[in-house]
C-alpha cells in the first residue's frame, strides 16, 4: 500500500504521458549488478560502497511497481548520498544513524 501511495504522490508531482519513447531518446541498458558496481565505485567510503548492494537490491525489488523515472530518481538518490562526502552513515542498526 506504501508504494502504491508513493506513486500516486509521484505521478501527481511529475505528470506525463505514459507512451513510448522514440528510441533515441531512452537510455541504454544496464544491468543491476553493473549498477551496483558503479554506486560501490562511486562511494566515498568503504562503509558506503558495501551499502550500495542492499540499496540496489531493495530498489529492484520494488521498480516493478514504480514508474521508470521514479526508479531512475531514486538511483540518483542513492548515487547522490553514497557520494556524499559529509555524510556519515553507521551501520549499527540504529535507526537515528547513531551507534
Amino acid at each position: 500500500m506504501q508504494i502504491r501511495k508513493d506513486v500516486q504522490s509521484f505521478k501527481a508531482t511529475f505528470p506525463g504521458p505514459c507512451q513510448e519513447e522514440p528510441r533515441a531518446a531512452i537510455l541504454p541498458a544496464f544491468s543491476w549488478e553493473q549498477l551496483e558496481r558503479q554506486l560501490s565505485d562511486l562511494a566515498s567510503t568503504r562503509t558506503k560502497a558495501s551499502m550500495a548492494g542492499p540499496l540496489v537490491s531493495a530498489t529492484r525489488k520494488q521498480a516493478a511497481f514504480k514508474p521508470p523515472e521514479m526508479v531512475l530518481r531514486e538511483i540518483l538518490c542513492i548515487a547522490s548520498s553514497l557520494m556524499d562526502e559529509t555524510f556519515e552513515p553507521s551501520l549499527g542498526g540504529d535507526s537515528a544513524g547513531t551507534a
